[in-house]
């Protein structure tokens, strides 16, 4: 469509396909089931996450996981909660809401669509658009932010740009009646929790469209930042596809090479979420310190950070997922009290899987995660072969950069009996690792939180660990796992002084092995409260202390499941804007 509607105020040219009232379709009554979380009813917040991912519906790492946990743990306590993601694929759980509206993005105007599901007691909406849906068309995979990893998709800045506009009108305009407790639109009085780069001109979208006209004037916005690495660093002069005041232009301008430009000047979406926002946020205590520790650890950011301070909050993990005593894909099941017993036979069905000489008294180390310089998968490959002498086994999964997947095939194949490398996505078998492993290498340079190390501890598994970010908050040396100390962050090359870290940490962990010691470490990490519960009522507070509204339910104070039927909404009237 042509950009005729520019000659308005932005938030005129947002409009809706129509003024008529239309009915949004609900699920056959047959795909219907009562969810298992129980929702507690009473005055709380309208709470609305906005993220890129949101697990299970899409996914690259632990923005996902949190998009996927947090909210429901919330909805638990109290609040109203929407999320809000592309949608990426045709998700089958995912019903038309028959909104439409016409969001202005650069000169052109852009139609999208509203999807909605309700699960856990959160209402999850997605965005419908051929920016999202056509990358993809049911094959997601990772490819969430351009073809291959390490390359991003042209329009990346104009998807998220809509993605931004989109998720402001969405508390204003679907009406979802979802359980006893709420019904109707969330209103005006939202708090907006942004994720990441992706929504960093969201705060300046609520200042310039809505709350300049009077609109939203009770919202807040807390930015997150779950990987300080990625900011959303593009071409100054692309600062006009934005549609935002010239005000707003100071909060986007960047220079990379921060005292010594290297590549010119720049946007950056993230400074410009960091500064527009009312609290800034990222997903642990000692990853927010070294945030504003210097350039280093902040990357170019920490005097942004310094200035506008940040609140670290330990991310919790998905309980149900990952139970050793429930788990379908593991060999024997098993609690804290039947560990000892079950974990051998989980680590023979290990080996036996995947072609080791089975024999349950070696001590088996996996790795697993993303193949990149952040995991430090190059460290711990260079590693293997000054420790893979002693009795061990090392097991690796994971996918990510051809060089480094060959360098794992090249130590399989020179150490057959000792090492092997599975670089494909392979949930079973990742399940089965956590059962059977003894020890997890976590080599990571940099790590905001870091979801593996729980995964590890829920199955009785300590970790190997580097000492930075949230692995320091969540793994205690000697208790739960082995530090091996601060890794070097440039990752252009690898530190000997790192690899040597490894092997004698791993030498550290072997020398403990199967005494009372280990055992008891193992025990430690099963015996910990590792769900989203804590986490979740950190968030409450840090939220409440902005000053957010309260909501009003139907019901005040009673516990109640959520109604059987997941998707039902009362016909929606679309206001002309």
């Amino acid at each position: 469509m042509a950009a005729a509607a520019m000659a308005f105020p932005l938030f005129q040219g947002c409009r809706s396909q129509t003024s008529r009232q239309l009915t949004r379709p609900g699920p056959p009554a047959t795909q219907s089931k009562p969810s298992s979380v129980v929702v507690r009813c009473g005055k709380g917040m309208n709470i609305v996450f906005v993220g890129a991912e949101m697990a299970p519906w899409s996914k690259t790492g632990g923005l996902g996981d949190v998009l996927g946990g947090l909210p429901p743990a919330m909805a638990a306590n109290g609040h109203r909660v929407m999320t809000i993601a592309p949608r990426y694929d045709q998700y089958f759980d995912g019903w038309d809401t028959s909104v439409l509206v016409d969001i202005p993005v650069g000169d052109q105007i852009e139609r999208v669509r509203f999807f909605h599901c309700y699960k856990r007691g959160v209402d999850r909406v997605f965005i419908d658009h051929p920016l999202f849906l056509a990358k993809v068309w049911g094959q997601t995979g990772g490819k969430l932010y351009g073809p291959s990893t390490g390359t991003d998709y042209e329009d990346n800045k104009r998807r998220f740009s809509l993605f931004c506009k989109a998720a402001l009108l969405a508390p204003k305009i679907l009406h979802l009646n979802n359980s006893r407790c709420y019904s109707g639109p969330y209103g005006e009085d939202v708090i907006f929790v942004a994720n990441d780069w992706h929504t960093g001109p969201l705060p300046c979208y609520l200042k310039s469209i809505y709350q300049s006209q009077g609109m939203y004037m009770n919202a807040k916005v807390a930015f997150c930042i779950h990987n300080i690495v990625y900011q959303g660093r593009f071409a100054f002069s692309d600062f006009g596809m934005l549609n935002l005041p010239e005000r707003f232009k100071s909060s986007f301008d960047f220079m990379d090479g921060h005292s010594e430009p290297v590549k010119g000047r720049k946007t950056n979406w993230m400074k410009a979420g960091i500064i527009e926002s009312d609290k800034a946020v990222t997903v642990s205590p000692y990853y927010a310190q070294e945030l504003v520790s210097g350039v280093e650890r902040g990357v170019e950011l920490d005097n942004i950070l310094r200035a506008k301070g940040i609140v670290g909050i330990v991310n919790g993990m998905d309980t149900n997922e990952w139970n050793p005593a429930t788990d379908k894909y593991i060999t024997a099941n098993y609690d804290a009290t039947t560990a000892m017993e079950a974990k051998p036979v989980n680590k023979e069905a290990l080996q036996a899987e995947v072609g080791l000489p089975v024999d349950r008294n070696i001590p088996l180390i996996a790795f697993c995660g993303r193949l990149e310089e952040q995991k430090g998968s190059d460290i711990f490959a260079a590693a293997i072969p000054e420790f893979i002498n002693e009795n061990v086994q090392v097991i690796v999964l994971g996918t990510g950069k051809g060089k480094m997947e060959r360098e794992l095939a090249e130590l399989e194949a020179k150490y057959p009996s000792k090492v092997r490398a599975h670089m494909k996505f392979n949930v079973p078998l990742a399940h089965l690792i956590m059962a059977g492993a003894d020890l997890l290498a976590i080599t990571s340079r940099f790590e905001p939180c870091g979801l593996i190390q729980f995964q590890g501890m829920r199955y009785g598994v300590p970790s190997i660990c580097a000492s930075t970010g949230g692995l320091v908050d969540t793994v205690r040396d000697g208790v739960t796992g082995f530090h091996m100390g601060c890794f070097s962050a440039n990752c252009d090359y690898v530190d000997k002084r790192d690899i040597q870290r490894v092997v004698e940490a791993v030498k550290k962990a072997l020398a403990v092995y199967r005494t009372a010691e280990f055992r008891q470490m193992m025990l430690n990490c099963m015996n910990q409260e590792l769900s989203w519960k804590g986490p979740a009522k950190r968030w409450e507070e840090m939220l409440l202390s902005l000053g957010a509204s309260g909501s009003e339910p139907g019901i005040d104070g009673e516990e109640i499941a959520p109604l059987a039927k997941e998707n039902v909404a009362a016909p929606t009237e679309l206001v002309q804007v």
